[in-house]
């Protein structure tokens, strides 16, 4: 456990922010330990000090349930005394965005508990705080709500007339986080599966986008109408498979016309196989 260490850069009690293992700290402990495992096993390396990340990993004190069912910033249950009950700061929200311990199909009780967080938490904030709930509500797949945000950042109270985001002053922290939360409405791979067109907003009923990269080696370009998606295109920089999750049923097809779907685990994800230099059609059924 951490210790000394704070909850960035929110207080439990008046005038106190020190505190032993807070959230935040867990959860980029466990991706630090994560990607350090996964890395000597793509190496194909072990040592004893690898035994010991694993074994410093199982010891990670896991993220809890407060009793007003909100994801708890602090080992203890302190969410509802704390005197600022719509800091800016949600850092504790770190395991939904950028990380992915927090996810709606794999963990949806503390996908549950975090949503209770950031209502509790508001939709007022400075510039990059609002970005941060761009993001979140992108990842929560509520694309409404994501957009709504992204209105209330686009106002001269947070963003200055040449778009630089304002604190005040100028961080460009809001720029990129709200722009990465416009670009996860469109696209999302963070649980080992492409997922197109996650949160797309109701106010955006129409439009395309090329250009976009996704875990995997996979550059993905998609179309909709309608709120629904009309065609995509993936071309695939290496070799591996692909699990492709869309709101409706879709067939894909390599760019020769060869049918290469796989497996269909739900009706809404296909998994095929892709070689390093093809490219694959998504179309509806």
């Amino acid at each position: 456990m951490t210790c000394p260490s704070v909850s960035p850069e929110n207080a439990h009690h008046p005038d106190v922010s020190a505190c032993a293992g807070p959230t935040m700290d867990n959860q980029i402990l466990r991706d630090l330990f994560d990607g350090y495992l996964a890395a000597c096993d793509a190496l194909g390396t072990t040592s004893p000090y690898a035994d010991r990340v694993r074994q410093a990993r199982a010891q990670l004190p896991p993220m809890k349930i407060g009793a007003l069912g909100q994801l708890q910033e602090w080992q203890q249950d302190w969410d509802a005394g704390a005197p600022e009950q719509q800091h800016r700061h949600i850092s504790h929200l770190y395991g939904l965005h950028p990380s992915n311990q927090i996810t709606k199909r794999n963990t949806p009780e503390l996908f549950q508990a975090a949503l209770k967080t950031l209502e509790m938490r508001g939709d007022d904030g400075t510039g990059w705080s609002l970005a941060w709930k761009i993001d979140f509500w992108a990842r929560a797949e509520d694309g409404a709500r994501s957009y709504k945000l992204l209105t209330d950042l686009l106002t001269p109270d947070h963003t200055a007339p040449n778009l630089f985001d304002l604190h005040p002053p100028f961080q460009n922290d809001g720029n990129f986080g709200a722009t990465a939360g416009v670009t996860e409405w469109l696209l999302q791979s963070h649980t080992g599966e492409v997922h197109l067109l996650p949160a797309l907003p109701p106010q955006l009923p129409e439009g395309r986008v090329t250009g976009l990269l996704a875990r995997g080696g996979l550059t993905v370009s998609l179309s909709w109408l309608d709120g629904a998606l009309t065609h995509a295109h993936l071309a695939a920089r290496q070799s591996g498979t692909v699990r492709l999750r869309t709101a409706a049923p879709v067939t894909v097809h390599s760019t020769g016309g060869a049918d290469t779907e796989g497996k269909r685990p739900e009706s809404t994800v296909a998994v095929f196989e892709t070689e390093a230099g093809g490219e694959y059609v998504i179309t509806p059924l």
